[in-house]
């Protein structure tokens, strides 16, 4: 199941103009053939019509944008995925270096639609769609299909290419990373559009290796190539740009930072619309390298419990743990290890904004989702063929000998509850991507 995924859409994403209203009618694909079996998720009205097809567009943009990147891997853009439920649509994509998220959320006052089938589902995003998302203005209605509720006629002039998309397997990892950013943002600045036109006037023009820093000063807020008290560090500043565009259009804009600086966000906030922005700290560091919850995965839970809550949760439902335990008799442990399991696979994903999680039923098998994190698989394999050697265990101090690649060992010392390795992994990154393998198949071994 490590094989990318290849999907291929029956038909084209078509755009019509009737009257005053542009139709989008998204063609989408699932690995799930349920999914694909249903002609429509969704079939409806979006009031903020031009916001609406402005953030699509900006999306659009995200997801075939390339920031580090080598000519060959630029080939490989990607479609989003829209997820279907609860009264909500989510639009969610990646940079085609992996070192971008966005969101779309377009929330229930901003919708007026049939939700005829709950999922989540890529959404094929052609060059007829994107050049009609700019075309929408604000007099007009602006009409939204995941899905064909009817058959059209469709002329010579209207007719493009079938294409058939790989999906690297990277992208589908990011999403079981992105959430645990996400949940350990706290908020640094909220702006109103005024301030945010002024912020946006210090953003450098041309890119710039160097790494830059969002600063308050006074009442004023400026990105400055020098770091102050409370400031947020801001890599690869260039790619804000992809979110400039929208600043003459937001409300008030809500930024935050992640304690350890390895990535911020943006929330632009349009009242009924909302479009989340997550980057990693460099363009060199894509999310689908992060291990951030492989230290929680090492106490597995069952892949049938995964099935079952895949199977019971629908699509943008809120997902709140403690209550779920609460209310189902579950060990608070086992509900912390099953929130972990079912964010590793890119089931939950995380409403900053609200600061809760909502359910996502991937459109990817469960098995495709479970075969990844390698660091783990690894550290089993560790584990299961005996190469680790305990040389002391205390309450409060651990040291181990572990086997590493050409059968060279590492030390892996545990003082209190923190651990450190003598591997190149840890000597790189500390714990700031995750445990390192060695570690891991400690801390398998001894619980």
């Amino acid at each position: 199941m490590e094989t990318e995924f290849v999907y291929q859409y029956k038909s084209p994403s078509l755009f019509f103009q009737e009257d005053n209203s542009k139709i989008f009618s998204f063609s989408h694909h699932s690995e799930i053939e349920l999914d694909n079996e249903k002609p429509c998720f969704f079939y409806g009205n979006i009031h903020n019509a031009y916001l609406a097809s402005r953030c699509l567009s900006v999306l659009a943009q995200t997801v075939s944008s390339h920031f580090a990147l080598t000519p060959g891997q630029i080939a490989k853009l990607k479609d989003p995925i829209v997820s279907v439920g609860a009264g909500e649509l989510h639009f969610e994509g990646f940079s085609s270096c992996n070192s971008v998220y966005a969101k779309i959320t377009i929330l229930k006052n901003g919708i007026d639609g049939e939700f005829l089938h709950a999922g989540t589902t890529n959404i094929d995003f052609n060059n007829q769609t994107i050049r009609a998302f700019n075309q929408v203005q604000q007099s007009e209605k602006l009409l939204i299909g995941v899905g064909s509720k009817e058959v059209h006629i469709v002329t010579d002039k209207q007719q493009t290419v079938e294409k058939k998309v790989t999906l690297p397997n990277r992208w589908i990892k990011g999403l079981g990373n992105v959430q645990v950013f996400l949940s350990e943002m706290e908020l640094a600045f909220q702006l109103s559009k005024f301030e945010a036109l002024q912020l946006f006037k210090t953003l450098p023009n041309a890119p710039t290796k160097s790494d830059y820093y969002l600063i308050k000063s006074g009442l004023n807020y400026s990105f400055s190539p020098l770091e102050k008290p409370n400031s947020i560090k801001v890599g690869g500043i260039h790619r804000l740009n992809l979110v400039q565009k929208l600043i003459s259009s937001v409300d008030s804009i809500f930024i935050y930072k992640h304690q350890s600086q390895q990535s911020f966000a943006f929330i632009l906030n349009f009242k009924d619309i909302q479009m989340t922005y997550l980057f990693s700290n460099s363009v060199y560091r894509g999310f689908s390298g992060e291990g951030r919850l492989l230290e929680d995965l090492t106490n597995m839970v069952s892949d049938k419990l995964i099935l079952g809550i895949n199977h019971f949760f629908k699509t943008n439902e809120l997902f709140n743990p403690t209550l779920i335990a609460f209310e189902n008799g579950i060990d608070l442990k086992l509900m912390n290890t099953l929130q972990s399991s079912l964010s590793g696979i890119g089931l939950l994903g995380y409403n900053l904004f609200d600061n809760n999680y909502f359910y996502r039923r991937i459109p990817f098998k469960p098995e495709r989702l479970m075969s990844f994190n390698p660091r783990l698989k690894n550290a089993k394999k560790i584990v299961n063929n005996d190469e680790i050697e305990i040389v002391e265990n205390t309450e409060t101090y651990l040291k181990a000998m572990v086997k590493g690649s050409a059968d060279v060992y590492h030390t892996v010392i545990k003082k209190n509850e923190t651990y450190q390795c003598t591997c190149n992994w840890y000597t790189n990154n500390q714990n700031t991507r995750g445990l390192c393998k060695h570690i891991l198949a400690v801390k398998i071994a001894i619980e």
